[in-house]
């Protein structure tokens, strides 16, 4: 079993077992028929993945790798909130008639800043602090702009990561605001740990833990019998992550610069509901 399933299976189990239902409140998601999407939760869950040892991405189900990177680099590199710069659909639904989804995500990562050392976006002063002040506590980034809220299509799910290294790891936190763990918890596990690779890479270092906090660590109510047919499945090891160790240049990362060898996965429906 690989490290990202068994973590993935303890904290299903523990909502399961022990989450907090919100039935009783009035909730914002909603299906597709209107009926209002509860769901039931645990608050401020924390789960380590040590890159040192495997790459985490779960095969008690398939997680669409390609398409997580594509994203990533929409968000990251193209620094973009238009769905027509993005490959695939999964934001269409949240884009208006031009495509853009508001001053989200991407958006937030392009708007540059002045520093005592100049201008930078928040990537790049990244980028800048790796290389020339790698004991820094502050190499951060946040996505989460109260000013422009209202003018976002979606408040930012995963709005911030902090890096940190130590010797020569990068390590990362993740802050996430709310988790649907069918859906979208290891596409965000398979995405940052990609990034601290790619920031760890052209900055010299080696990729060490990422760290994964979750305010509201939930499961919808119509997921709840797919999550435990699935948790009942038995997983495989995790699969080799390879990523071209020619490219020095954050930019210069493209989609094929990442593979995964010997990825085996369980069979799972497509075919989910999405609350929105």
């Amino acid at each position: 079993m690989s490290q990202a399933d068994n973590i993935y299976r303890k904290t299903c189990t523990e909502i399961l077992n022990h989450g907090v239902w919100d039935t009783d409140l009035t909730v914002r998601p909603h299906w597709a028929d209107g009926t209002p999407a509860h769901t039931v939760k645990l608050f401020g869950v924390v789960n380590r993945y040590n890159l040192q040892e495997e790459f985490p991405i779960m095969t008690l189900r398939r997680t669409y790798f390609k398409s997580c990177i594509k994203e990533l680099l929409w968000i990251w590199q193209k620094k973009s909130n238009n769905v027509h710069d993005l490959d695939s659909h999964i934001w269409d639904s949240w884009a208006d008639e031009a495509g853009s989804i508001g001053k989200a995500y991407g958006y937030q990562l392009g708007i540059r800043h002045q520093y005592p050392e100049g201008e930078f976006d928040q990537v790049d002063r990244v980028l800048y602090d790796l290389r020339h002040n790698p004991a820094s506590r502050r190499i951060l980034t946040n996505l989460y702009n109260f000013e422009d809220l209202h003018e976002m299509a979606l408040y930012p799910c995963a709005y911030s990561m902090t890096f940190n290294v130590s010797g020569n790891r990068l390590n990362a936190i993740l802050n996430q605001r709310s988790q649907d763990m069918l859906t979208a918890n290891n596409w965000n596990v398979v995405q940052y740990a990609v990034l601290v690779h790619m920031f760890a890479q052209v900055s010299g270092l080696q990729a060490g833990e990422l760290v994964h906090v979750i305010a509201d660590c939930h499961i919808y109510d119509r997921h709840v019998p797919l999550v435990e047919k699935m948790l009942e499945k038995e997983a495989f090891d995790a699969p080799t992550f390879r990523m071209d160790p020619s490219v020095t240049d954050f930019y210069r990362f493209t989609p094929d610069s990442f593979r995964l060898e010997n990825y085996r996965y369980q069979p799972f429906s497509d075919a989910i509901s999405v609350a929105i």
